[in-house]
């Protein structure tokens, strides 16, 4: 099948045009700047009109969590997908935190089969490190994932690492991206003694901040660091979330042509660059995420990083919870919240507001992803790449309702924004997987496939 997107602003590797992109049999097989007319190609069966849109690669999230198998009550793959493809996601990276853990070859080919049967969108998965499972990370198709996920500090899932020659041993080990969710959890442990002391058993969320503190993310990131600068480890730092992590990583350190081979690498996730610890007081526990959300300060030095080379990918961390488990304070209510339906319009609400180009954020959203993780044929506007798109419309107003959330969960804290950008189209494999408010569930998405260098 033939189709022809025109008359969009084509966003792609540093530079915005005029043009068509060509598409055949899921491949893109041209792209064609400022065509006059009569020159175009024969008309195709199907023309998608972009007219006053811009046509971004599909988005990639390196970070997400879809709750399957295992913890089905509150997401799971079919209806995650589909918020993904609402919001304008082609890809995802799933987490290993599920039930059970994604932290055995066989555990990692069954998610694989739930996957071909039911994402809308494509999709691979991280494997998971634990204290005594490096031996089998060998034993895994580097092919098929993109990396090993390792969490450095208390986790859903009881996933935690925290024997010091354990993570030697993943360290060392690892050939693969390694993505750390990195927290001290002596030190939390420690905040949360003193604030029940002080404040009862379920200490307000206000306080979140401050139990899982600065002081507990930079201890953590900071061994990591140490960690993979010992043993040469591709290190993928998750979820930065404060201005003192970011004094781990020099200005500049990520150069777009040789990201691949860039030793360390960070991620800022949505939460982190859009709301503040203060939002809390509005919003509660629906924004109580771990890596807590943090000062001010903080938020501002994550958007100042966006464009200085030290954070190189922007996620989500989606993670839904049923509204009722996220009642309660920093102990009762659960951590984690959905954000894959609304990742790309509040990123673009940024651009609006001159913290990012919108030719940075296609770099840390699509290019960057595929650069660090080595996705293949993905995450840009090329010959011969699958057509994984994204068409989107500014000035076009609209407002978060319950009825538009696709995640299972049901809630979103976007709820009632008004937000300026439309995701008007997403095209995964060169086929149309949501427009206009609808979601095409007869489309399944591919599994991705890595080359790591």
């Amino acid at each position: 099948m033939r189709i022809v997107i025109k008359g969009g602003h084509i966003v792609n590797e540093g530079r915005t045009f005029d043009g068509t992109v060509v598409i055949e049999n899921g491949n893109i097989v041209e792209i064609v700047p400022a065509c006059p007319e009569g020159s175009e190609p024969p008309a195709p069966p199907e023309i998608i009109d972009a007219t006053g849109c811009y046509v971004l690669p599909g988005i990639i999230d390196d970070h997400v969590h879809f709750r399957e198998p295992g913890l089905t009550d509150k997401a799971d793959i079919d209806t995650e997908s589909r918020a993904a493809a609402a919001g304008g996601v082609t890809s995802y990276f799933d987490m290993p935190n599920c039930i059970p853990q994604t932290t055995t070859p066989e555990a990692l080919d069954e998610k694989f089969r739930l996957a071909a049967g039911k994402s809308h969108v494509n999709y691979s998965f991280f494997y998971g490190a634990t204290n005594d499972n490096a031996h089998t990370f060998s034993q895994i198709d580097a092919t098929r994932i993109p990396g090993i996920k390792l969490f450095m500090g208390s986790s859903t899932g009881n996933m935690l690492v925290d024997r010091q020659e354990s993570l030697e041993r993943i360290f060392s080990l690892c050939k693969l991206p390694l993505i750390v969710h990195c927290e001290d959890t002596g030190i939390i442990n420690r905040n949360m003694a003193e604030a029940v002391k002080a404040w009862g058993d379920d200490p307000p969320v206000t306080l979140h901040a401050m139990i899982r503190s600065e002081e507990a993310c930079l201890a953590s990131t900071r061994k990591a660091v140490e960690l993979a600068n010992k043993y040469g480890t591709r290190l993928h730092l998750a979820h930065l979330s404060t201005a003192e992590e970011l004094d781990l990583l020099p200005p500049g350190s990520v150069c777009r042509d040789t990201i691949a081979t860039t030793p360390i690498t960070a991620e800022a996730c949505v939460g982190h660059l859009y709301f503040t610890m203060l939002d809390h007081e509005q919003l509660g526990a629906r924004i109580k995420v771990n890596p807590a959300i943090k000062t001010p300060v903080d938020q501002f030095m994550l958007r100042q990083a966006l464009t200085d080379g030290r954070i190189s990918v922007v996620a989500t961390d989606h993670a839904p919870h049923l509204l009722s488990q996220k009642q309660g304070g920093c102990v009762r209510a659960a951590s984690g919240m959905p954000m894959i339906q609304f990742s790309l319009p509040t990123m673009l609400e940024l651009v609006d507001q001159k913290v990012l180009t919108i030719e940075r954020l296609v770099e840390l959203m699509c290019h960057n992803p595929a650069r660090i993780f080595g996705v293949s044929q993905r995450g840009f506007i090329r010959k011969g790449y699958r057509a994984d798109l994204t068409i989107v419309r500014p000035r076009s107003p609209w407002i978060v309702t319950k009825d538009v959330i696709l995640s299972k969960c049901g809630w979103s804290p976007m709820e009632g924004h008004e937000y300026q950008w439309r995701v008007e189209r997403t095209l995964c494999n060169g086929r149309t997987v949501y427009a206009q408010g609808s979601v095409f569930t007869d489309i399944i998405g591919e599994e991705i496939s890595f080359s790591h260098s």
